[in-house]
């Protein structure tokens, strides 16, 4: 299994609005956006298409390996120097962190993102992804035996189950596991039911906002 940066791809017609009349250079991503089918150099070479049908012009693309990567960002792109100032728009099919990667590195030329950002997820298989993560700086599985209900729950709830689930799974879909009767079977399974008699505090949101780190 292999964690990632789920992504989607906007509404073409939202792109076209962002794009205008061009000339765009499309940047994709080897990594996340390829293995969720949103920006890899298939979904790229589609871009082109669409675009050249719509008769905007297309000055390059290039796939970032990955393009969260700045020192890689920074050597790939040196190859497209040409094909970058001949174009108006700079479209990014990566998730956000690889669209504000690419921006630091081509300041001159509007950048703009051609994909929303969901979660950080796990591939369960191919095109399906499950949201494991919330990135929240305050990790809290240990409490769970290895689950998380603050990403795992539509509800996110901290102390419990909401009530509306059905036969172990979520009362807003059918397709979800509810996370907390797979919390209460792992706990009973490991004779330690008797940690869901502690209170969860509300979660410390402040320590979610790390905005630099150094290791």
């Amino acid at each position: 299994m292999k964690s990632m940066i789920i992504t989607k791809q906007k509404e073409i017609k939202n792109i076209l609005d962002l794009v205008g009349e061009g000339p765009v250079f499309i940047v994709g991503c080897s990594e996340c956006a390829t293995l969720c089918n949103t920006g890899g150099e298939k979904e790229v070479k589609e871009m082109k298409k669409i675009f050249e049908d719509k008769k905007i012009d297309v000055s390059g693309f290039v796939i970032l390996d990955p393009a969260c990567h700045f020192l890689n960002d920074k050597r790939i792109l040196k190859n497209y120097r040409n094909e970058i100032g001949n174009a108006k728009i700079v479209l990014v099919l990566a998730c956000g962190n690889g669209v504000q990667t690419v921006a630091e590195l081509i300041q001159d030329i509007d950048v703009v993102s051609g994909t929303d950002a969901l979660f950080l997820g796990e591939i369960k298989r191919l095109g399906d992804f499950e949201r494991r993560c919330n990135l929240c700086g305050e990790c809290i599985v240990d409490l769970f035996d290895g689950l998380c209900p603050l990403s795992r729950c539509p509800k996110s709830m901290l102390n419990g189950p909401c009530g509306g689930s059905i036969n172990g799974k979520c009362e807003i879909s059918e397709d979800f596991d509810c996370v907390w009767d797979l919390i209460f079977k792992r706990l009973k399974d490991g004779n330690n039911l008797h940690r869901l008699k502690d209170i969860v505090e509300p979660k410390d949101w402040s320590k979610s906002v790390e905005m630099g780190r150094r290791i």
